[in-house]
């Protein structure tokens, strides 16, 4: 296996070099995305690693794994539990590549704890922008290795992680704490992160005066009297829609046994809640009944490609943003008073992690002139302003909004800053230092890749009456969002749920 991967690791650090020689920019295609930004890959300006997509070791002795950047959360799941160990971090939607969530950014309910999920990375193989293949640890290289998190690829191509893993339990026992306002809400979660006893904590408010606070302890036994409840099969429940009923129907916590698996990948149906607004946008019944025929339709990696392919990644407010807790309340009143929409998922954030191995990440201290050690994720997903400009300002007020409060944003989604503001944020200084060291000027910057150019977009426009006409024709509904549909299908992503052999054999209740 290891053969296997030095050959094909050889074979993109010598396309790598090739496009060195003539300083010339690419594009890394790794086979699949769970980002909403669009990506202009062209033959001549791509290296392909989709081939690094094997898990090549799980050490029970020192818990760790080895495993290649395109290896999808799932898959490293089903291989980990065999050895009874799992990732302490574990990205909700199964389609999220180990690549994806350390050059990105993944902050999830055991976040509270270990930090980031490239904080559980104990080293790195990388192919250098100039073709170079280079090992990264805390201690060798440790610029290099913490810059790469978070760096989109634009130091290099991460062909190689080592990552951290604990001890798996059958069950996560989940309680709902039901809230009355966000101030309850950020006190029941302090409360929650300092337990010892808690390995998950996050949070959903349905309304500004009505949410739930889930915390949940691994265990290997489920308590008499206690019900098991799951969420990976067609005719389970949603997630959220479960804990706002058992909110709703309970003023006290309530507690239930969560299959291992369920819950960690329990808002991968819906992809959280954003499905039910593919409802809205078709005029289709929303409930259990269409949700149980449209299933295969509702997964994360269908929604991911109909998003990409509809163009409705424009349409809607994509933003993960953190604050401060004491600034949690004022951020959703803005959200509440601009953009009128819930669900908002409630995430609590270590920006540092648990271990000597763990990276700090070099973006992500630049975000604040204070860094606090513990943040509140704020996931605001919903539809925006119709008129492209109008929604345009609406992202970009309320990046400004989350700047005044101190916090920050995640880049998976549409940055809508100007370059100014952008390094104004997230510190230019040092970046370059480390892309000038690593020969890696030549490739796209951060900003690059995650700006939305609005004047280049408007400029085309202007220039072109076909790109007019078109604009024109798929603002015409339902036409794109029929066509994302046919493309996820043609795709054949619907075909890609299926049980795993680790799925429990539970009674249903």
């Amino acid at each position: 296996m290891m053969d296997g991967h030095a050959d094909a690791v050889a074979t993109i650090a010598d396309r790598v070099k090739r496009f060195y020689r003539g300083k010339q920019a690419f594009r890394i295609y790794h086979g699949s995305t769970n980002s909403t930004r669009p990506s202009p890959y062209r033959r001549d300006n791509v290296v392909d690693i989709s081939r690094l997509s094997h898990i090549l070791e799980v050490d029970r002795k020192t818990q760790t794994v080895l495993v290649e950047p395109n290896v999808p959360m799932d898959r490293l799941v089903e291989e980990t539990l065999r050895y009874g160990l799992v990732p302490p971090v574990v990205m909700e939607f199964p389609g999220i590549t180990v690549g994806g969530g350390f050059a990105g950014t993944s902050g999830e309910s055991s976040s509270f704890r270990y930090g980031f999920f490239d904080r559980t990375v104990v080293w790195i193989e990388m192919v250098l922008a100039n073709g170079d293949i280079v090992t990264a640890t805390s201690v060798d290289k440790p610029d290099l290795f913490y810059g790469a998190a978070a760096s989109f690829g634009t130091l290099g191509i991460t062909t190689l992680l080592r990552l951290e893993l604990i001890e798996a339990k059958n069950f996560v026992a989940l309680t709902y704490h039901p809230v009355d306002s966000v101030a309850e809400a950020v006190q029941t979660i302090e409360m929650a992160t300092k337990d010892p006893s808690n390995d998950y904590v996050d949070g959903i408010l349905f309304a500004r005066h009505r949410g739930v606070i889930c915390t949940g302890r691994l265990t290997d036994s489920v308590d008499d009297g206690l019900r098991t409840q799951r969420f990976s099969r067609a005719h389970d429940p949603w997630f959220y829609l479960h804990a706002k009923k058992a909110v709703d129907r309970s003023r006290g916590p309530t507690t239930e046994a969560i299959p291992l698996q369920d819950y960690l990948f329990r808002y991968d149906r819906g992809c959280f809640w954003v499905g039910m607004y593919a409802f809205r946008y078709f005029g289709n019944p929303f409930n259990r009944v269409t949700r149980w025929i449209l299933d295969s339709f509702m997964r994360t990696r269908v929604m991911y490609h109909a998003l990409h392919e509809s163009g409705h990644a424009k349409k809607y407010i994509i933003q993960d943003v953190a604050v401060p807790y004491s600034a949690a309340e004022a951020l959703v009143e803005y959200v509440d008073r601009v953009f009128k929409f819930y669900p908002l998922w409630l995430c609590p954030l270590r920006q540092t992690g648990s271990s000597p191995h763990s990276a700090h990440g070099l973006l992500a201290l630049k975000t604040s002139a204070e860094p606090r050690e513990m943040l509140l994720n704020v996931g605001v997903w919903g539809p925006g302003p119709r008129r492209r400009r109008d929604f345009v300002s609406a992202n970009r007020a309320f990046e400004q909004k989350v700047r005044d409060l101190h916090g920050t944003k995640w880049l998976y989604a549409h940055a809508y800053y100007t370059e100014e503001e952008f390094w104004a944020i997230y510190g230019r200084g040092e970046y370059d230092l480390l892309r000038a060291k690593y020969h890696a000027t030549h490739l796209p910057t951060l900003y690059d890749k995650v700006k939305v150019d609005v004047e280049a977009e408007e400029r085309a426009l202007q220039q072109s009456w076909r790109l007019s006409l078109l604009a024109i024709f798929w603002s015409i509904w339902p036409l794109s969002g029929m066509y994302g549909a046919f493309r996820a299908t043609m795709g054949g992503d619907y075909l890609l749920a299926r049980r795993a052999w680790w799925s429990p054999k539970v009674k249903d209740e």
